[in-house]
C-alpha cells in the first residue's frame, strides 16, 4: 500500500512539528544533565508531552556526564529495561527501579 502524497502545507506542518519535538527532547536532556530536572520531573513531562514520551531511556541516560552508550545499556540491562524502551513505555516498577538507580548515582 503506497502512502499518499502530502501537500506542501502538510509537509511544512510535519517538518515544524518534528523540529519542535527534537528541540523539546534536547532541552529535556540538557536540563536533566545539568541537574535542573530530576528523573521524576522528566517522567512528569513525559506523561504530559508525547514528544518527551518518545525519548529513549538510553538517550536520557547518555545525556548524564560520564555515562556513555555502553554504561547506559548496562544500566538498562541490570534493571530489566529494553534498550529500545521509550520513557512513555516504562512501567511503574521500571520507573521506580530507574529512579532508585539514578538516586544512587548521585
Amino acid at each position: 500500500m503506497a502512502l499518499r502524497q502530502l501537500t506542501s502545507e502538510e509537509r511544512d506542518s510535519a517538518r515544524k512539528k518534528a523540529l519542535a519535538a527534537r528541540i523539546a527532547r534536547a532541552e529535556i536532556k540538557r536540563d536533566f544533565a545539568a541537574g535542573k530536572l530530576s528523573f521524576g520531573d522528566v517522567m512528569g513531562k513525559a506523561d504530559a508531552d508525547e514528544a518527551i514520551a518518545r525519548l529513549k531511556c538510553t538517550e536520557l541516560l547518555e545525556s548524564l556526564p560520564g555515562v556513555g552508550r555502553v554504561t547506559a545499556t548496562k544500566i538498562c540491562e541490570e534493571l530489566g529495561i529494553s534498550i529500545n524502551r521509550r520513557l512513555g513505555g516504562l512501567g511503574v516498577k521500571q520507573r521506580a527501579a530507574l529512579a532508585t538507580h539514578l538516586a544512587e548515582l548521585g
